[in-house]
């Protein structure tokens, strides 16, 4: 039998007479406990998924409770900020995080891996590298990730507030489980998923020198970890979406390559446009052997990681970018540039927001 546990904040009070309302009438906490019954001094409180202890004379600080709710204004009388009369303060926040999208701040950026920009040990054991050290004003994060040694990865299942998110294996294998997208999904080089707003998963095991390229944007938001769902679930609507976005899961083999938008290469797109109704596009562009053009586009962010090959990146106002793998670059709208010394085997990931943003050719 197990033996039952809870646990209570402890707050200080100096008249719990006072306290009593407030905490019960105006936070909507439920009295479990009071003592002594001539003169109380004590009392515990339940309620919102929190349990305190108000004390008179405890000698502790008076503290902050956030209450998280989806309707502020149904609760407190639509107050966001109260200070009870033992003086903790209370914090009316959402209970559900939203995407608060930063306006783009652009800019032209390259970060070359030969720079030995620092790897920062994330979430899961994961070793990160940021390929936008700006960030573009919070609008986006780029991350080189990779895991050295590889074998089952202690993940949980989780998910994320997110207005676009993709997974792009770049080196190795990765196994990853996806809500309602039936039994494990082995990602091999080249291949890629996105992450709708919402949708559960978990990375299960890894190849050793396992490497990805993960976009998020923007580029800070919530991850929850869901203690609810098992994974896998079942096959779920192939065509459901998550806030209007479905999961695409692109596989390299077999993928259709097709004239891209720059002449002098060619690209296979991964879906992914249509399958997140144009919030971004990704593809995976080589060289054709021919000399590109200079062009500009109107994407809000444009993105490029160079995955093999070399190439040298021109572009108005900067010196030229002799490029390698690991390489990254971001070129904001309007500015013109041109890839050129393209190698053989030069091949990129391009990633566009807007996924169906328009490129002019120049002589």
């Amino acid at each position: 039998m197990t033996t039952p546990i809870q646990a209570e904040v402890l707050l200080p009070t100096q008249e719990l007479r006072d306290d009593l309302p407030f905490y019960t009438r105006t936070l909507g906490l439920r009295l479990d406990s009071i003592f002594p019954a001539d003169d109380p001094s004590v009392a515990s409180f339940s309620g919102h998924g929190l349990r305190i202890r108000i004390e008179k004379g405890a000698d502790v600080p008076p503290g902050k409770i956030r209450i998280l709710t989806d309707d502020p204004d149904g609760f407190a009388d639509g107050a966001r900020a109260l200070v009870a009369p033992n003086g903790t303060q209370i914090e009316i926040a959402p209970l559900s995080p939203t995407v608060d999208q930063p306006q783009t701040q652009h800019e032209f950026a390259v970060r070359r891996l030969r720079d030995e920009a620092p790897w920062v040990i994330g979430r899961a054991g994961m070793h990160y590298r940021d390929l936008i050290p700006s960030r573009l004003g919070g609008s986006i994060i780029a991350s080189h990730i990779r895991i050295p040694d590889g074998g089952p990865v202690p993940d949980m299942v989780h998910y994320h507030t997110v207005g676009f998110q993709l997974i792009f294996c770049y080196r190795g294998w990765v196994d990853v489980l996806y809500e309602d997208q039936g039994d494990l999904i082995r990602l091999h080089a080249g291949d890629c998923v996105t992450q709708p707003p919402g949708i559960r998963h978990r990375v299960v095991e890894a190849s050793a020198n396992i490497e990805v390229i993960e976009i998020g944007v923007p580029a800070e938001h919530v991850t929850t970890i869901d203690h609810e769902m098992t994974l896998p679930n079942g096959k779920g609507d192939p065509m459901r979406e998550w806030d209007g976005q479905r999961f695409v899961h692109h596989l390299k083999d077999g993928a259709v390559w097709q004239p891209f938008r720059i002449p002098g290469f060619t690209a296979r797109d991964t879906g992914i446009s249509d399958g997140t109704k144009g919030v971004a596009g990704i593809q995976v562009v080589r060289t054709d052997g021919h000399t590109p053009p200079p062009s500009k586009h109107d994407a809000d962010i444009h993105f490029t990681f160079v995955m093999e090959g070399t190439m040298t990146l021109t572009a108005e106002g900067q010196d030229p970018r002799d490029l390698q793998p690991g390489d990254a670059f971001v070129i904001p709208p309007g500015m013109v540039a041109q890839y050129t010394n393209c190698s053989p085997d030069l091949e990129l990931l391009e990633a566009a927001l807007r996924g169906d943003c328009a490129t002019t050719l120049l002589d």
